[in-house]
């Protein structure tokens, strides 16, 4: 039996809540070229994506989301490293969810701008911890494990309830399949948001998809798990 976790709303995906598990893939696309983007985006959706992920990562890409949200089949997610302003910019242009770690956003008060923009937008935030990663003084102090990785993302999830924030999805993700699963086992055990699945660093086709199967799939057992990425290098259709 699943989980039963908190629901929020991506476009016209729900995410958790009893809702049917999500699949999700990113463009490797220049997300500036609106048609290069687009076309990618609609060639998932036929493969089978239900939200797909675009790197949002200057003013351009940010400039491009509006058509690309008018012009895609399913609803985008921006992705996001450290600039508040790329955020509040995609929010604007009609994105429908953001990833991005506030901790990783220097100022509070930019965190407050971003989560301002999310709320007035229905915007939820996906909190995203990547083994590879982490905070310097949990690696030194505990050393890269499930604890570490759980640690991790409390701290953005505060950071984002602190601001009474709590349209929040997380992940936490690892190369190393029993590091990643034992993190999401964790997570699901303390917190009632929704999760979303996946292995990071799987691979190309072969070895990818085993390690991406056992991770996810075994969650998926326990019941764990509301929206999934299989991680793939290279063409992203065959995520």
């Amino acid at each position: 039996m699943s989980k039963k976790t908190r629901q929020v709303q991506v476009g016209s995906v729900r995410i958790g809540g009893g809702a049917p598990v999500s699949v999700q893939s990113m463009t490797n696309t220049d997300t500036a070229d609106v048609e290069k983007t687009l076309s990618q985006i609609r060639a998932l959706t036929v493969a089978g994506a239900d939200i797909v992920r675009v790197s949002v990562y200057n003013e351009a890409c940010a400039d491009a989301v509006r058509a690309l949200v008018d012009g895609s089949p399913v609803p985008l997610v921006a992705d996001i490293h450290f600039d508040y302003k790329l955020a509040i910019k995609a929010v604007e242009n009609g994105i429908h969810k953001l990833r991005i770690n506030p901790g990783n956003i220097e100022r509070q008060e930019d965190v407050r701008r971003v989560v301002d923009c999310a709320k007035a937008h229905h915007v939820p935030i996906r909190i995203g911890v990547n083994a590879g990663s982490l905070p310097r003084d949990l690696v030194e102090s505990q050393g890269v494990t499930p604890e570490s990785m759980v640690e991790a993302a409390l701290r953005h999830v505060r950071i984002l309830e602190k601001c009474g924030f709590y349209d929040i999805a997380l992940s936490l993700k690892a190369s190393d399949v029993r590091t990643n699963v034992l993190a999401y086992r964790r997570m699901a055990e303390i917190c009632d948001y929704p999760l979303h699945l996946g292995v990071t660093e799987a691979g190309r086709r072969g070895m990818g998809n085993v390690k991406s199967d056992i991770g996810i799939g075994s969650l998926l057992l326990d019941g764990i798990g509301d929206t999934l990425r299989v991680s793939l290098s290279g063409d992203p259709e065959p995520e």
